[in-house]
Parts: structure tokens; sequence; C-alpha cells
């Protein structure tokens, strides 16, 4: 957990990242962070229940909702630590390749469990921090990623 090497690896190569409980408030810390990351070159997946669409992208109620051919490379989580264990099991039934917790949210039994399947984690880590912190630029991807 929170290994710099795996983190930095995972926001070097991963393309799409599932931001759970994206708001479309521009001034919510998950809405400024999605489009840094959308800046990044990444494609951004929300994940809200309340919206159909946020920053132009659809927005799916829960990760499970997300269509199975779309490879979830990262999945970042707004939600209280309290909420984090089902998000965690979706992460781990959809193969997810590495699961951030943001700032503040801890779930020790999530990260376990997710690490236990093989999926590495960040816990009260923010993507944005680490991925400026790691020198990570421009990630100008052409096009969607090849299913």
């Amino acid at each position: 957990m929170n290994d710099a090497t795996e983190i930095q690896a995972a926001l070097a190569s991963a393309r799409t990242i599932a931001v759970v409980g994206c708001s479309p408030n521009p001034d919510r810390p998950s809405n400024a962070i999605a489009r840094y990351l959308r800046a990044h070159g990444y494609q951004v997946i929300p994940v809200n229940p309340g919206h159909r669409e946020i920053l132009g992208e659809t927005c799916y109620p829960s990760l499970a909702e997300i269509p199975g051919e779309v490879r979830i490379d990262i999945v970042d989580v707004f939600r209280r630590s309290d909420q984090v264990a089902p998000v965690a099991e979706q992460a781990i039934a959809r193969g997810a390749g590495f699961f951030f917790m943001q700032q503040g949210v801890v779930d020790v039994d999530s990260a376990r469990r997710l690490e236990a399947a093989g999926i590495p984690v960040a816990m009260d880590r923010c993507i944005l921090v680490e991925h400026a912190s790691r020198g990570i630029h421009g990630r100008n991807f052409e096009g969607p990623r090849q299913r």
C-alpha cells in the first residue's frame, strides 16, 4: 500500500481513470481533479448515481455499470471512508489496475482485500498531487484505447 513505485507505474501506464464520486460542480475537488486528469491525456469516466453526464462524458451510477469492454486502469475514490467497501468490491470484480483513495479516505480492510486480489492501493493520497510530483506530463494519447 502507498508504494511509490506502484503509484508511478500506474500513473505512467494508465489511460482510463474512473472517478467515483465525481461532482458536476466545478468548485468540488473531484471535478477539478477529473478536469486535471483529462487535461493530462487520461480518459476520465465519471461515476455518480445522481447524474447522467459530467464534463461532457457519460456518467455511470457505479463501477459495475460501466460497460464491461471498458478497461479501468485506475479507480479514484471521492467517497467517505465508510462507503469505500462496495466500490472496492466492484473494482475487484472489474479487475481494475489500481485503486486510489483520495486524501482523508481510509479503509484498511478494503485496501487489504484489494491487494489480496492483486490490485495495488494508494490510500489517503491525492492523485493530482501524486501525478504532479512525479513529473508525468502531457499524456497525449491518440484517441480512445483499442479494445
